[in-house]
């Protein structure tokens, strides 16, 4: 939600009377019987209306003389902003070349284990342990990109020893660290191209799962943007079976969606990851802002960091990319075309209505 949602004083009691948590940190409400502001979101009971005044933030009711509500606690910092907080604090700590332990993490943020994990995975998308792993992942292929020794760049990405790293390296890299550093030339993907109702369709599988599903005009134009994300792997048309196993995937692509057998293969940055993980959490027929996803990841202020990793998406349609737009609504750029996200958007919206 944006500010203008809450811009009348009709649509903040509404949002008091939904007990709307995505008001809070846009206005406070004040009562005069009771000298108490709270946040739209508190659960204490409902004041009339006659009673309620509307202040734009906490420091504009306290100097209108009220009291703050001891339950809310309208002037700290809201509960997800401490939530987030808290996060990043332990994701410093996890950037770091030692291993860190749950209970370590939990007792730096003052939270319990088991609360603490459930915590940053609501924040994050993801585990600490994976966050680690993404981290140190990271770490590991710039590294490797630079040219820098294999044995040295595993242990100075914070992998205890080369057999750690060995044991978890196709989930890292999706390949050795050798094949990674040769631009994954050793490495075999398979495409299949198929029609779909958004023009010709390209389905490629690595070892680990479907690595790419792009969108294009004509066959020539998708395998060159195959080859172009994978520019030393050995890609190669699959067979016949290959073809009736990805089906599945074209049917999503025709606004037929079933639930995929095949694993998914999701190269990227820990950030990415994050944003693809918010990205596939948007129900279908529905969309969310840039700043939306950046607020729903924990970085409100990574709005072109979101943008740019919706850019690098390489699933069409299975990484809902199309379902991210501008703040006021309208449609903002894709990779495979504005006038295929408008359509992919106008059918997704048509079958839930139906």
């Amino acid at each position: 939600m944006t500010s203008q949602t809450y811009h009348t004083d009709a649509n903040r009691w509404q949002a008091v009377l939904n007990r709307d948590a995505q008001a809070d940190g846009h206005f406070v409400f004040a009562v005069r019987t009771t000298g108490i502001f709270c946040r739209p979101s508190c659960r204490a009971r409902h004041a009339l209306r006659q009673n309620v005044l509307f202040y734009p933030d906490a420091d504009a009711a306290l100097q209108a003389g009220f009291r703050p509500c001891k339950r809310c606690q309208p002037d700290t910092l809201d509960p997800q902003q401490q939530k987030v907080n808290k996060v990043a604090q332990a994701c410093r700590m996890l950037e770091q070349d030692v291993p860190v332990t749950l209970e370590t993490l939990s007792q730096a943020v003052a939270v319990s284990p088991y609360h603490f994990h459930r915590m940053f995975k609501s924040v994050t998308g993801v585990t600490p342990k994976a966050w680690q792993q993404a981290w140190r992942a990271r770490k590991l292929r710039d590294a490797l990109a630079e040219g820098e020794a294999v044995t040295d760049a595993v242990l100075n990405a914070g992998f205890p020893d080369s057999s750690s790293y060995y044991r978890h390296a196709d989930a890292l890299l999706g390949m050795t660290a050798k094949q990674f550093r040769r631009g994954g030339e050793e490495t075999a993907i398979y495409y299949a191209l198929e029609d779909c109702r958004l023009g010709r369709c390209l389905v490629a599988l690595s070892s680990r799962g479907i690595c790419a599903v792009l969108l294009g005009d004509n066959d020539a134009q998708v395998i060159a943007e195959l080859r172009n994300l994978f520019p030393s792997a050995q890609s190669q048309q699959g067979s016949p079976d290959f073809h009736q196993q990805i089906r599945e995937v074209v049917m999503h692509l025709d606004n037929r969606p079933l639930p995929l057998s095949l694993p998914l293969d999701i190269r990227g940055t820990a950030f990415q990851q994050q944003v693809w993980q918010a990205l596939r959490n948007i129900p279908r027929g529905e969309t969310r802002s840039y700043q939306q996803i950046a607020a729903a990841i924990g970085n409100p202020k990574a709005v072109r960091a979101v943008a740019g990793a919706c850019a690098a998406n390489k699933l069409a349609v299975i990484v809902p990319c199309h379902r991210v737009v501008r703040e006021d609504g309208s449609l903002s750029g894709y990779r495979w075309g504005v006038s295929r996200k408008a359509a992919l958007l106008l059918q997704e919206k048509h079958s839930t209505e139906s």
